[in-house]
Parts: structure tokens; C-alpha cells; sequence
């Protein structure tokens, strides 16, 4: 059988963060939790997860400069990262997709079924 495979949930908000880490789980895949910036960087190197699924509004290092510096790491720069935020303009997405993410998602416009979707997509 595969290895389950390990991804990062980067929220602040500790209700969506419990919801989208149950529905992982329920799905086979090994979650690891951060709920700010710095916390996100240092679990991410440490953990070589499968992918990223990154919030921009967090507090200590927003979810731009966690990418930047991920990005900026031999250890991390090819791990596929997926913005999920709130923020859905043109230049948000934009700034995101430069910085390397290979989605990026709108929280309002997907349920969790559809972001476990997107993630299965982006790392199988």
C-alpha cells in the first residue's frame, strides 16, 4: 500500500483548521498543523510534507512571505504549495501563482470535498 501522504494545513482559524484536518484525515492523508507564519516554515522544513495548503492572512509572517521563504530553501522550494485565503483579487492570485503556488483558492468558492479534490489533483 502507499504511504500516506503528509500535508501542512497553515489557518488561523482554529474551527476551519479542525474541519480541513479532519476531512484529510478522514481521506488517508497525515496532517500537520500550523497556525502562523513562522511555525509554518519551521514544520515545513522539518517535515518535508507532500504539499502546503497555505492561508495568507496569519499572524507573525503572512502566507506571501511564508512562500518566499519556503521558496528560497533547497529543502523546500519544490514542494507544491495551494493558497487558500480569503483574499481572491486579481493581484492577490497573481502575486501568489510569481511566488510558486500551484493553486489558488478562494475560500468561499470551495467545500472541503472540493479542496481535498485540488490537493489530490496537485500531488498525484
Amino acid at each position: 500500500m502507499a504511504k500516506a501522504k503528509t500535508i501542512i494545513i497553515v489557518e488561523d482559524d482554529k474551527f476551519l483548521l479542525g474541519i480541513l484536518s479532519d476531512r484529510f484525515e478522514a481521506e488517508g492523508f497525515t496532517v500537520i498543523q500550523a497556525m502562523n507564519g513562522s511555525e509554518a516554515v519551521k514544520k515545513t522544513g522539518e517535515a518535508r510534507p507532500d504539499l502546503v495548503l497555505l492561508d495568507l492572512i496569519l499572524p507573525e509572517l503572512n502566507g506571501f512571505e511564508v512562500m518566499e521563504k519556503l521558496k528560497a530553501d533547497a529543502r523546500t522550494k519544490n514542494i507544491p504549495v495551494i493558497i487558500l485565503s480569503n483574499l481572491g483579487s486579481e493581484e492577490d492570485m497573481e502575486r501568489g501563482k510569481k511566488l510558486g503556488a500551484v493553486d489558488y483558492l478562494v475560500k468561499a468558492y470551495f467545500t472541503p470535498d472540493e479542496i481535498v479534490q485540488k490537493v489530490r489533483e496537485a500531488i498525484d
